[in-house]
């Protein structure tokens, strides 16, 4: 999960929402990345086929949801300490 510097304006409840809107945003940025490297793309003559390609990009998806609860590229805390700022108002 983010780690990060609170304001005390910000309700737990509404914390907790936007840390995992933050995370989410992370991980679908880490997802076009990965993607734009080729990864989950067909590997030529022995690849899985169509199969392969419909479901590549769920297995992508997956494992930048996993990086970005993992602690990602620091995106996610960038993102929290924004929306928690526009949140507070300021």
């Amino acid at each position: 999960m983010v780690q990060t510097v609170v304001p005390v304006s910000v309700p737990l409840q509404r914390q907790q929402a936007l840390q995992q809107a933050a995370q989410q945003l992370e991980a679908t940025f880490l997802a076009e990345m990965l993607e734009s490297t080729g990864l989950g793309a067909a590997r030529g003559g022995f690849g899985g086929g169509a199969g392969e390609a419909q479901f590549a990009s769920f297995l992508v998806q997956a494992q930048a949801e996993a990086m970005a609860e993992a602690g990602g590229i620091g995106l996610a805390e960038t993102l929290f300490n924004a929306l928690a700022e526009r949140d507070r108002g300021g």
